[in-house]
């Protein structure tokens, strides 16, 4: 089986780890549909990567994402990679969390990845052969201190994934989730700013509390990330379903 041809559909595909595993997958030979909201920055990374096409969609939209799959299906052909990616990371007490903040996570992180394989598995469905990759997080498999709210969509996007290996069992399509600690990407950059003045601390000592969460004591790259992820769609991983795997540099 060569991934040469097949289409993939990567959410939040611009940045980070949806970048890393764009490029790794194209650099196989796949077709990748990139997706973010934003149409220039998907333009600029897709002209430095043969293989890559940026499309505009915000996954928060449904009309958004189901004209958007439809579109990639109709330049590319079926989705047969679906990778959920697209998300939001944000710390915040319970009792400072209004109703705004906590539909936008769950919007982003948990409905935007459900339209995003609803719509992938429409084309991928008519194929004998397909992966689906939902990008969730340590915080999916525990609770996170002071991130309530990103915890409950990362462990709902896991139990939607398991739900779906169980629906699918016996056909030729898997269903994993990916539950990296804390990746050096813009998200944690941004983050570290948030930590050090929530908890009244300087900026490297809000760094050195992510380090520390990492049992290995270092951020993860995005491409050990997108490496579990290549390894998902290629021969010798049909056996593995319904999996939530942790890169965290040590047992979570």
């Amino acid at each position: 089986m060569t991934l040469k041809g097949k289409h993939a559909l990567i959410t939040g595909g611009g940045t980070g780890i949806g970048l890393a595993i764009a490029q790794s997958f194209a650099a196989q030979g796949c077709l990748v549909t990139i997706t973010g909201r934003r149409q220039e920055v998907l333009d600029s990374v897709a002209a430095e990567t043969p293989g890559l096409y940026g499309l505009a969609m915000d996954v928060r939209d449904e009309a958004d994402v189901v004209a958007g799959t439809a579109a990639a299906v109709a330049a590319r052909g079926p989705v047969q990679i679906c990778v959920a990616n697209a998300g939001i990371a944000e710390g915040r007490a319970l009792h400072k969390t209004d109703m705004g903040f906590w539909r936008d996570m769950m919007a982003t992180n948990l409905d935007g990845a459900f339209l995003t394989i609803r719509e992938s598995l429409a084309s991928m469905r008519g194929t004998d052969w397909g992966r689906v990759i939902a990008v969730s997080s340590i915080a999916g498999l525990r609770g996170l201190k002071g991130a309530s709210c990103y915890t409950a969509s990362k462990h709902g996007l896991i139990g939607l994934v398991r739900a779906l290996s169980e629906d699918y069992l016996g056909q030729p399509f898997t269903f994993n989730a990916l539950c990296p600690a804390y990746v050096d990407t813009p998200i944690v950059t941004r983050n570290v700013t948030a930590i050090a003045a929530r908890a009244k601390v300087s900026e490297d000592a809000a760094r050195d509390m992510m380090l520390s969460a990492n049992r290995h004591g270092r951020l993860i790259a995005p491409e050990e990330v997108a490496a579990a992820a290549l390894w998902l769609v290629s021969p010798g991983s049909e056996s593995v379903n319904g999996q939530a795997i942790e890169i965290a540099g040590g047992q979570m």
